[in-house]
């Protein structure tokens, strides 16, 4: 028996707790994440707990959070999926650590860290996880979110049990967009470059859209940026937006604001977006110029 195949068994054979509502999703959804981080090219033998880990198991979390009444946490299966042979967990002294509270690193199974350079065994590691855990709603949703397509059998069984499939597609759609946008802006906020993260998942900005999604449907990385929560109410309501230069330009007549702690909105008139690295994730002007016709208050 190949390598590979003892590894997908082993992900077939996990560990999980099973209750009432189903199997416990933790374990394969954090593996999905690190799958999805090979593939990216960001993992090596150690994989720190770090805040884009935890947002990226967030994120894949909102498809099962229906199920679930405890907020996602990424320490149980980042410490747990280490009695699976896959990794092996250590605290932030390099000791092993014998308890989830203070796992801060894992070191990567050799035969395991080889296999995640392959990509016919990442797209295998995916089928066996996302078919072995998952029901069938959230199976649609993981593959949306993973843009795979379902498979001919499961597409059935899903149309079958389920009343509205596209539900689940557009909830794995959504958090693809989270991931996508929040990840490429560092999590900091184009407008105003605060960034807060949290080892519990939590960032500070949101992943919004420029043309908004109820009217455009779309979820394009090039049709969001990332936004710190007041920049966004901003933005939606239309005081602030956007030359073709990605310059900001602000409705100043629409409002009145006081900031005597912080830099006030008029004053980031002119102001260049904090963009990317990628220009690949840098707006489309075609959704900027959409945003200063239907939202921007200003002239």
């Amino acid at each position: 028996m190949t390598t590979h195949s003892v590894l997908l068994r082993r992900f077939a054979k996990l560990n999980v707790y099973k209750a009432k509502h189903g199997i416990a999703p933790h374990k394969p959804l954090l593996l999905l994440v690190v799958i999805e981080l090979a593939e990216a090219g960001s993992i090596s033998t150690r994989l720190n707990l770090t805040a884009e880990l935890s947002y990226r198991f967030d994120c894949f979390w909102k498809v099962v959070a229906h199920r679930r009444t405890q907020l996602p946490n990424v320490r149980l299966p980042f410490h747990h999926i280490g009695g699976d042979k896959l990794w092996s967990p250590f605290d932030e002294h390099d000791r092993p650590s014998k308890d989830k509270s203070i796992t801060t690193w894992v070191e990567l199974v050799s035969d395991f860290r080889e296999a995640l350079r392959d990509t016919e065994f990442r797209h295998f590691a995916r089928r066996v996880l996302i078919a072995t855990y998952f029901q069938p709603a959230e199976r649609r949703a993981l593959y949306s979110l993973l843009d795979m397509d379902v498979p001919d059998d499961d597409a059935e069984a899903i149309n079958a049990m389920f009343e509205a499939p596209d539900d689940a597609h557009a909830s794995g759609r959504d958090g693809r967009f989270r991931i996508d946008i929040v990840t490429a802006y560092d999590f900091t906020c184009a407008l105003t470059g605060y960034r807060v993260t949290t080892i519990t998942g939590g960032a500070i900005v949101d992943a919004a859209h420029i043309h908004q999604f109820s009217d455009s449907r779309n979820n394009d990385p090039r049709n969001g940026m990332a936004l710190c929560k007041n920049a966004h109410w901003l933005f939606d309501t239309g005081l602030w937006s956007l030359d073709d230069e990605f310059r900001v330009i602000v409705a100043k007549e629409q409002f009145a604001e006081a900031a005597p702690q912080q830099t006030p909105l008029s004053d980031l008139s002119g102001r260049k977006l904090l963009l990317p690295d990628d220009q690949r994730h840098w707006p489309d002007v075609k959704h900027i110029r959409w945003h200063r016709k239907h939202r921007f208050q200003g002239i």
